[in-house]
């Protein structure tokens, strides 16, 4: 007779949750002496109220040259509450990356007096020089998890853990290979061969541009020209709108050209009807509206029927010293 067996294993109860954190007139804040600290708003996860504090010059003088991040909780607790912590900048991770490398977080214990601290959290010198800093403004993301307990259940034991599958990521790369297109397209001056199922998640994101691209696919089919004109539209778009569809990523451009890029997408994703790429665009577009960029952003945020955009404008023109 055959030995009877079972199984079980060992599982956190965990609740999940995350705070977006943007400094804007990063500038002004270099001028917060070394060990001061700027806090920002209290928010709740896990049923605990939290707080980051930002130290522009290093908590100590060993760390002047770094831009420090604490995590606090803002409240006394009767125990101590164990947590897992992630902060990075904002975008620089996908979601399914973002939720692996937190899974994988060491555990802190927090209590009125313990936070977690990333005293070295970037050189000032680096920041500066980096993609992360726009129109003088940077933005942060903070993960926590927090664990409430552990509890048995049944089942066999996870031995291997197994990262999310990020299917439009792996795509999107294959995509970038230019193996077996089945389009072509003039756009400008510059030919561009696509992947019919690019061109289908293009159709299935935006009817208007899905009319626009098969009408033009049947009238030069049928003139047997062999390429697809495309007439309207910069090049540099037409390569962003194609790989958003697929990907749901916004383009990597300079430092320099972020603004530019993103103004060129908006009018697109509003021309097109592509909702979620214009909210994208419109909370990008957020981070360079200032005193010399006010007025054009609030122009092209009417132009273009951008409510949240409009909003903000408004909301930065209302402040005092505007």
């Amino acid at each position: 007779m055959s030995p009877s067996g079972s199984a079980s294993s060992i599982v956190a109860d965990t609740t999940e949750g995350y705070h977006f954190l943007t400094i804007r007139d990063y500038s002004r804040t270099k001028g917060v002496p070394t060990g001061e600290r700027i806090g920002s708003l209290p928010f709740t996860v896990g049923g605990h109220c939290w707080r980051i504090y930002y130290f522009p010059n290093g908590v100590r003088s060993e760390v002047a040259d770094y831009v420090s991040f604490f995590l606090e909780l803002d409240e006394d607790v009767p125990a101590t509450v164990k947590a897992q912590v992630k902060i990075c900048f904002a975008g620089e991770e996908e979601e399914a990356e973002q939720a692996a490398s937190l899974a994988l977080a060491s555990v802190d214990e927090f209590t009125s007096q313990k936070c977690r601290q990333y005293e070295k959290f970037i050189k000032r010198e680096i920041l500066e020089n980096s993609r992360h800093l726009k129109n003088d403004s940077l933005s942060i993301r903070c993960d926590i998890a927090v664990i409430h307990g552990y509890r048995g259940v049944d089942g066999t034991t996870a031995f291997i853990c197994v990262l999310p599958c990020d299917v439009r990521q792996n795509l999107g790369k294959y995509i970038e290979t230019n193996k077996r297109t089945h389009e072509v397209f003039e756009v400008g001056t510059e030919i561009i061969a696509v992947h019919y199922c690019v061109l289908v998640a293009c159709w299935a994101c935006s009817p208007v541009l899905e009319a626009e691209l098969y009408g033009a696919i049947k009238e030069d089919n049928t003139a047997a020209a062999g390429v697809v004109h495309v007439e309207g539209m910069e090049v540099e778009v037409f390569k962003a709108l194609l790989d958003f569809a697929y990907t749901g990523r916004l383009p990597q451009t300079s430092k320099e050209d972020d603004e530019v890029m993103c103004q060129r997408l908006l009018v697109a994703a509003d021309r097109y009807g592509i909702v979620q790429l214009k909210l994208l665009c419109e909370e990008w577009m957020c981070k360079y509206i200032d005193v010399g960029t006010a007025a054009t952003i609030l122009a092209l945020a009417e132009q273009n029927h951008c409510e949240g955009l409009r909003k903000a404008c408004f909301d930065f023109l209302a402040a005092p010293g505007n």
